[in-house]
């Protein structure tokens, strides 16, 4: 008897936790990833809506969080991922206080910006499809691999995306065997793009990609690397009202994480304090009115 549940543990055996999920307890996955036919009801067809809700979802569009600004660049060590803590819903600030970018797994980070709940949801899901991913493999998964494993994950998003609850993250990790740093941009659809250099994403990527483009240079040290980081939100920050730049008075800093061969690392609030105080301070002498 034993060895019949073993053997059909063993069968049952995936490397997706995802796919682990769909199997056992697909009731535990987001919306956006249940398995085929179970449909949310924002996708049930005309007839199957209960009685009122068309008109209610028209009349009142969902008015839901958003996470905004994220930046990546490479430097000469690895690859480095900041973000604000600002999160919106419409023309209201939701949080000051909200984190966008967390550690994958090792040697990989993400930043989230779009619907912050669904956003927040994926992030848990793929750090636990990665984890589930070294234990069932006895390896980590390739760099590669997580971001096409990322990319799956937002293409099972789509039809939330397609009613406005969409979610574009950032990913960035080092790549042992090649030995440097690599970022990673998506689209709603899951098209995964790598990028060369740095890359930005949200509602003030516009803005922080200007700023990049002029104080980003090839083999950046680490410390450079999060001065122009800090430097390309406060310059997000300014022109866009959803980003958060540094805040003093709430002693609140962006999150910023480096990737290299010793693994993901979260930059240290002190240090953070001491650099957007030092882009503070150049900017009061400069007496820059933009």
């Amino acid at each position: 008897m034993q060895e019949t549940t073993a053997n059909q543990v063993a069968a049952n055996a995936t490397s997706s936790f995802t796919e682990h999920l769909q199997r056992e307890r697909p009731g535990l996955l987001p919306l956006g990833q249940l398995p085929f036919g179970q449909l949310p009801l924002g996708q049930l067809p005309f007839g199957q809506l209960p009685a009122g809700a068309l008109t209610a979802h028209a009349a009142a569009p969902l008015q839901v969080p958003h996470g905004t600004t994220i930046v990546a660049l490479t430097y000469a060590g690895g690859v480095l991922m900041a973000g604000d803590r600002r999160a919106t819903m419409g023309n209201v600030i939701a949080s000051r206080h909200i984190e966008k970018v967390f550690p994958a797994d090792q040697y990989s980070v993400l930043g989230i910006a779009g619907t912050a709940g669904i956003a927040l949801d994926l992030t848990r899901l793929f750090q636990v499809e990665l984890e589930h991913y070294e234990k069932i493999e006895g390896t980590l998964l390739s760099l590669d691999g997580k971001a096409n494993r990322l990319g799956a994950m937002i293409r099972g998003n789509l039809p939330m995306a397609m009613q406005g609850l969409a979610v574009v993250p950032l990913f960035a990790g080092f790549d042992r065997p090649e030995g440097f740093g690599r970022l990673f941009s998506y689209d709603v659809t899951g098209g995964r793009y790598e990028e060369q250099e740095h890359h930005s994403v949200g509602s003030g990527s516009m803005f922080a990609r200007g700023a990049l483009k002029k104080l980003w240079r090839p083999n950046l040290s680490e410390q450079d690397a999060v001065a122009v980081a800090v430097e390309a939100l406060y310059d997000a920050a300014d022109d866009d009202s959803a980003t958060g730049g540094p805040d003093p008075v709430r002693q609140l800093w962006p999150v910023v994480y480096i990737v290299n061969r010793t693994g993901a690392i979260r930059v240290p609030e002190r240090d953070l304090a001491a650099v957007a105080g030092a882009v503070i301070e150049s900017r009061a002498v400069a007496q820059r009115e933009a």
